[in-house]
């Protein structure tokens, strides 16, 4: 069962006629990737400054179907593929009323704050990262 949230295409991520920049998808990714952890009670802000541990994406491939427009509600749909040892490969799928705007793959790897090297995940994270895997997805 994936993650879902849906968020509203903000004026200030849109140009003059109200089409949404690409460049500010990634931007909502990472919210709504930071809800996903904070839906099983995993906070960003508690990983990175109590436990030293960063999520940095170190391979996404994008597909733009169709634009977004200032007013548009997104709803995202993140699919866990597969949670390895310190990797993760996501696939979000983002529809406005049913239509695919755009999709992406993502691999996210848990690293170390302190040496910038690859860290198993933490029991929680991984017990709640696998709620929502789908493997059906990859």
């Amino acid at each position: 069962m994936p993650f879902k949230i849906s968020k509203p295409m903000r004026f200030g991520d849109c140009d003059l006629t109200g089409i949404a920049y690409h460049p500010a998808y990634l931007s909502y990714l990472v919210d709504v990737n930071e809800a996903m952890f904070a839906s099983f009670g995993v906070t960003w802000k508690e990983l990175m400054f109590e436990r030293h541990l960063g999520l940095p994406s170190v391979k996404m491939n994008i597909e733009f179907k169709k634009p977004a427009v200032y007013g548009d509600t997104l709803d995202f749909a993140v699919h866990v593929k597969r949670i390895g040892k310190s990797s993760l490969d996501l696939y979000t799928v983002v529809t406005v009323d049913g239509d695919i705007i755009w999709t992406i793959e993502q691999l996210i790897v848990m690293t170390s704050t302190k040496d910038h090297k690859s860290h198993p995940w933490p029991d929680d994270c991984r017990a709640g990262l696998e709620t929502y895997l789908d493997p059906a997805q990859s």
